[in-house]
Order: structure tokens, then C-alpha cells, then sequence
């Protein structure tokens, strides 16, 4: 697995304090109040051969920026980014190197566009591979607010320095002043902050640490997490959400044909749509010794085409997903609604 970059939220840790700490005052308040219901998520899993095959680094860079744009566009919640390796790595996939991976350098610049532009400077050191991400359309997502703008929710980063009052962890949020929040972090910290009402900057209330799901559970699109696989059985086995994918499509030109219109998903919790490289998903497959002798039908739930009578030859993954993630809109509306 890869080593988490500083600008990914630890959620599970910050859930673990959260239940810990302030379910019991809210419960307390709102002794009535209903269970939050788990949001279904989905998934895209996308190899990291696609930038081996890039002459360029500024061409892989906006190979990248169409990945994240698409993701964000379609309301992803995860991208996992999956070699065509027998083992993990002993080092972790993320390093300082300038000399990295397809894989690495696919996860750097999808996480750093993720990452509101006001936190950059601080999860992001400088780094080579981030010297084209300028020219890179912004993903506009919610959780990028404006330094005018208020919301529900702002994600931040904690800080060193501590409020002097109360020593009090401080939290720079993008706005022209850090907020207090009710617990104490590490430095270097990215986190979610429930901003409330209170527009005061001045106030001594301190603001609430949320898990980064709980905008989501509200209904908000609140960007993606980025996960590394070291092949295509893990993108599977190493599922980050609890009973892991419970419907899994691969997409292919060998695969199904069947109208988008026509097409039944039943109601999920965690959807997973893969993606193949130059050679498709067979050959990921085939080079995964864990599923040695199975077909892609016998991996997936639905094997498709999603674009049926193409006119070129290929249809390069970027321009795949796009197309894909179109044509399942309708199908994943209609197992939600269901």
C-alpha cells in the first residue's frame, strides 16, 4: 500500500476521536435524532501504465489533470490507481524522488489537484513533477471555497502555533484569519472543520473537527481519496470501505453491449469501475497470479462496452472514462433512487 501523503485525511483516526468526544453532547442535545445512513460511494480504479506510455512530463501532467477533472465532474469518491505487479513494493510508492513511478506520479498530481489551493503550499512540497500542474484547469469542486466565501464545512490544515488563550489547536482554513477548534492536533494536519453560523473570526467558540465524510453524508460532492494498488486483485482485496465493493464493473471493448438505458445496477453501498491500460483489463488479469485461470466475466459483475461502433482503433483510457462514467450516470441514479 502506498504511504498516505500528508494532504490525505486520516478519517479513521478522527472518527475514533470524534465518537469519542462529541457524539455523546450531541446525542445529549438531539436525543431524537436519526442515524445518519451510510452514502454510497463509487469507485474508479485506473492503471498506472497510462503514464509509462507518455512521452512527456508535461503531457502526463495533463493526462493526470483529465483524470481528476473527470472524477470530480462525475462525483467520484475514490480512485485507486493499480499496477501490474506480483508483490508490493518494499518502499512505499510515494517518495521524493524526481525518478518515480507511473503510479507515483499518477497519485501526486491527482492528490494535489484534490487538495483546495489554499492548503497546497503547506501538504505539498516542492517537487519536480508538480512543475506543469499550473497549466491545469482547477476541478472547482465544493470543498474549494473562495477566500469570500462561507460554507457548512472547509477543509484546513492545523498549524504550530496555539492560541494563545486557551492553547487551543489553530487551523488555517483559507479565510483571512485561523480558527480555534475543540481538539488538539499535530502540525501538518489536514482536516475538516464544521464552520457553523457564527461568522465571527474573533470569537473564542471553537469550531467542530468532522470526519471528511460527514459533508458527503449531507449531501455535498466533497472530493476524492487516492489509494494505490499493487495490482488488480488488491484494487479488490485492499478495499478501504468496510464489507469492501459490493458491485463491480469492468469496462472493455470485448465486454457487453447494452444500452445505457437498459442497463440495471442494483442498489449498492461501494461500486467499483475498472478501467484497463494499452491492453485492456485481460491483460492485468492475466499477469495477476491471485486470479491465475479466470476470465474478466468470472471477476466482474458486468463486464461492458461502453462505446459500442468506435470509430478509432483505440480509445485511450482518459477518453475512456469519460465516455464511461456518461453512459453509467442514468444506471447509478436509478439504484440509488431504488
Amino acid at each position: 500500500m502506498a504511504k498516505k501523503n500528508k494532504n490525505q485525511t486520516a478519517d479513521a483516526e478522527v472518527e475514533a476521536e470524534l465518537n469519542a468526544d462529541t457524539d455523546v453532547s450531541h446525542s445529549k442535545k438531539k436525543l431524537k435524532k436519526k442515524k445518519n445512513k451510510k452514502t454510497p460511494t463509487v469507485t474508479i480504479a485506473v492503471p498506472a501504465s497510462i503514464i509509462d506510455n507518455v512521452q512527456t512530463l508535461e503531457l502526463a501532467t495533463r493526462l493526470a489533470g483529465q483524470i481528476a477533472r473527470a472524477a470530480t465532474i462525475f462525483r467520484i469518491n475514490e480512485v485507486v490507481v493499480f499496477d501490474n505487479k506480483t508483490h508490493p513494493d518494499d518502499d512505499s510508492v510515494m517518495g521524493n524522488s524526481d525518478d518515480e513511478s507511473g503510479a507515483a506520479f499518477l497519485m501526486r498530481i491527482l492528490q494535489y489537484l484534490e487538495t483546495p489551493q489554499y492548503l497546497r503550499k503547506a501538504l505539498f512540497p516542492m517537487h519536480n513533477n508538480l512543475r506543469f500542474v499550473g497549466l491545469l484547469p482547477p476541478l472547482d469542486a465544493p470543498h474549494h471555497l473562495r477566500k469570500h466565501e462561507w460554507g457548512p464545512y472547509r477543509e484546513g490544515v492545523t498549524v504550530k502555533e496555539r492560541d494563545l488563550s486557551s492553547g487551543a489547536t489553530l487551523v488555517d482554513v483559507g479565510l483571512v484569519k485561523n480558527v480555534i477548534v475543540d481538539q488538539i492536533f499535530e502540525p501538518g494536519r489536514r482536516v475538516t472543520v464544521a464552520m457553523g453560523t457564527n461568522r465571527n473570526l474573533d470569537s473564542d467558540l471553537p469550531r467542530q473537527v468532522v470526519s471528511s465524510s460527514k459533508p458527503r453524508e449531507e449531501g455535498t460532492y466533497w472530493g476524492y481519496q487516492v489509494r494505490y494498488a499493487h495490482n488488480i486483485s488488491s484494487v479488490f482485496k485492499d478495499c478501504a470501505y468496510k464489507g469492501g465493493y459490493d458491485f463491480i464493473i469492468g469496462t472493455s471493448e470485448h465486454g457487453q453491449i447494452i444500452k445505457s438505458s437498459d442497463l440495471e445496477i442494483p442498489s449498492f453501498r461501494h461500486l467499483l469501475i475498472a478501467f484497463g491500460g494499452l491492453a485492456g483489463l485481460e491483460e492485468s488479469i492475466e499477469e495477476d497470479v491471485n486470479l491465475k485461470g479466470k476470465s474478466a466475466q468470472d471477476i466482474f459483475n458486468l463486464y461492458l462496452n461502453t462505446c459500442p461502433h468506435q470509430g478509432s482503433r483505440t480509445i485511450r483510457t482518459e477518453e475512456a472514462i469519460f465516455i464511461s462514467l456518461q453512459y453509467f450516470q442514468e444506471p447509478i441514479s436509478r439504484a440509488l433512487q431504488g
